[in-house]
């Protein structure tokens, strides 16, 4: 069943100009071939606006932040457009409770005001609700009154700051929404228990963006350019669900590898001995527009999380990503329903030994027939069939 001509909200759980693409951007964009919609930035607080007076991300915002201007920033896209909310008040800092909730409800009632601003001033008066991993503002819905609300949980909750209000947030989330969407089994088991109309839809690649990399003409990043190869590379944020540990072992068993950590890191997680050892490279978060020149210069692209419940139910956008690129990928066995996904182009290792073996053997065996495997596996995990995934939910529930 097919949404056409529908107005869409989305509550974003990022910002539309973040350096890193997440799930609500690229759901968005492909719902918005079809669809008017809307995508509701996620809102500066007044500390962000001060600590980023001087930034390109304010000088952008700031003409919108009025409660006089219309507050919508155009795209690329016709029918995709951004909602602009003034700032709000930071909030998070206090304890749970009722002086929190009253805060939040006030923050929540300068969103939901420019968002029916916007859909007023463009005669909307039927509209879909999609919350794409927004907790932080949970009763949007019950103010701006959609037609359908859908809540989009994409990761589990696993940071202190996210936490700390978060838990009870996304449990009356999962409760009040029309519809919820998982990106994992495990996470569409858990939700499940919360609510009956629960899906199950994982993440995927951008196709058309990380193919770029198969290009003979693409220059290898400037970063990674004059490293010695081969060059084994993960591409993501560093925090807690990496597996330091086998990481490490796997790092000082293969001195002759160049191992490259490209992100940002979180909370000092990563061990001070990988700063020290002269065959790892942690260089920072490389903007989205330059993703296809790193994993270019990738001899094998990795996913070294640890195994556990929360990483059990993690989907990760890299590994399709990787695929798309025509990269090995040697991967742990944190999620065992990734192999449905994956075929046999990818290798699932457990243990330091066996991640040595699974890289030593991709970068012996990489070839063109294993390339066109994983790139036709790829291209069975676009945003472009997720989101008609999405679609069709939506569809069935709105008939």
């Amino acid at each position: 069943m097919a949404l056409i001509n529908k107005v869409i909200v989305i509550l974003a759980n990022t910002r539309f100009d973040s350096a890193i693409r997440a799930t609500s951007l690229f759901v968005a964009r492909n719902l918005a071939k079809n669809n008017k919609v809307y995508f509701v930035d996620y809102p500066f607080t007044l500390k962000d606006y001060f600590t980023h007076k001087n930034s390109i991300e304010l000088k952008v915002r700031k003409p919108k932040f009025s409660l006089l201007a219309d507050g919508v920033l155009d795209t690329d896209i016709d029918n995709f457009k951004v909602i602009i909310a003034p700032p709000v008040v930071p909030i998070n800092f206090l304890p749970e409770g009722v002086i929190f909730r009253t805060a939040l409800k006030a923050n929540e009632a300068i969103i939901s005001k420019r968002i029916k601003k916007v859909l007023k001033k463009a005669g909307v008066q039927k509209f879909i609700l999609i919350n794409s991993f927004n907790f932080h503002y949970p009763n949007i819905a019950k103010s701006i009154k959609p037609i359908l609300s859908v809540y989009q949980c994409v990761d589990p909750m696993i940071v202190p700051y996210d936490m700390k209000h978060g838990i009870i947030s996304e449990n009356m989330l999962v409760k009040e929404s029309d519809v919820v969407i998982c990106t994992s089994k495990a996470l569409y088991n858990e939700k499940k228990s919360q609510n009956p109309n629960t899906y199950f839809v994982p993440n995927a690649a951008d196709i058309e963006h990380c193919s770029k990399a198969l290009n003979a003409g693409l220059p290898v990043h400037p970063k990674i350019k004059d490293l010695p190869k081969p060059i084994i590379g993960y591409l993501g944020t560093l925090e807690r669900r990496m597996d330091y540990n086998l990481l490490l072992e796997v790092v000082k068993a293969n001195p002759e590898k160049t191992f490259v950590l490209a992100g940002p890191v979180w909370d000092n997680h990563v061990p001070a001995e990988f700063f020290k050892t002269p065959n790892v490279h942690i260089i920072g978060t490389i903007p989205y527009s330059e993703v296809p020149q790193l994993v270019k210069g990738f001899d094998v692209a990795i996913i070294p999380f640890k195994k556990d419940e929360v990483s059990s139910t993690i989907f990760p956008l890299k590994l399709f990503e990787y695929l798309c690129a025509g990269k090995p990928v040697v991967v742990t066995d944190f999620n065992p329903d990734l192999k449905d996904y994956t075929a046999d182009t990818v290798t699932y290792a457990g243990t330091p030994d066996l991640f040595t073996i699974a890289l030593n053997e991709a970068i012996a065996n990489n070839n063109e027939a294993e390339i066109a495997k994983r790139t036709a596996i790829a291209k069975l995990n676009t945003w472009e069939k997720r989101s008609d995934d999405i679609a069709e939910i939506i569809s069935k529930h709105l008939d």
